[in-house]
């Protein structure tokens, strides 16, 4: 099976950026999407062979995520089921017989770090969602979750201590996570690779100069570990300010 994940910065724009001929190229039994920034009824696509699930924000013009599947999902759910954090269209959870797949969107700390506490509360209520789904079955997890990892997985790692997205706080959170018996998909296919980055800033020619982070990433249950194939990061498909990732599993 042949996943693909990817921050379209609004799937408008992305439309007349390219959209469909990725998405047409790529060719994913399952495609998700993050910042879809869309109400019902703004956008209707013509995925002919996929089932289509779009969770919005309630508020206009933001946050978002979808997902299109071949096969059809047992079930889909929208949310994680906590009050504080359903509000704003982030995850999408699809049963898909031997497994789980959930589309995410995790909330950024924002300028001057004015949304940190919430975003780390978020994290512990994310990681207790997936670890209710792995007692059901395993989890397979992607999405934009707004934080490089390591210093390998971005461009200037001393300039950015501390800035949203590279905190000591927010990487703390990805290290507990993965500590939980999950394994980064991209790492444990390339455990050194270096300036490999999925989201890149419009400014200063960013992404031209492969200025960048890896910010957007497949993440599994460790039981899971065997049945994976390749993981990649699509960094020549443009149309955002982010690339689509890829896992393929069995």
């Amino acid at each position: 099976m042949k996943l693909v994940s990817w921050n379209v910065n609004g799937i408008r724009a992305a439309l007349g950026k390219g959209f469909m001929e990725a998405f047409n190229a790529l060719d994913a039994d399952v495609f998700c999407l993050q910042e879809t920034k869309c109400q019902p009824g703004q956008v209707s696509l013509e995925l002919p062979g996929y089932h289509q699930y779009w969770y919005s924000a309630e508020k206009k013009g933001y946050s978002g995520t979808a997902m299109f599947t071949r096969q059809e999902p047992l079930s889909v759910r929208y949310g994680i089921g906590v009050e504080d954090f359903d509000h704003e269209g982030r995850v999408i959870t699809a049963d898909m017989g031997a497994f789980w797949v959930v589309t995410v969107y995790t909330p950024n700390a924002q300028d001057g770090l004015k949304r940190l506490d919430w975003r780390l509360a978020w994290e512990d209520a994310f990681l207790a969602f997936l670890k209710g789904l792995e007692r059901e079955k395993p989890v397979v997890f992607c999405g934009d979750l707004n934080v490089a990892h390591r210093e390998i997985d971005l461009k200037n790692p001393a300039a950015n201590r501390n800035n949203p997205g590279f905190t000591d706080a927010e990487r703390g959170k990805m290290t507990a996570l993965l500590q939980a018996g999950f394994v980064d998909t991209f790492r444990y296919f390339h455990p050194d690779a270096a300036e490999e980055y999925s989201w890149w800033s419009y400014r200063f020619h960013a992404r031209d100069n492969n200025v960048g982070w890896r910010i957007d990433y497949f993440i599994v249950s460790e039981s899971l570990s065997p049945r994976l194939r390749k993981a990649a990061i699509h960094q020549e498909i443009f149309g955002s300010d982010h690339c689509p990732v890829e896992l393929v599993i069995d």
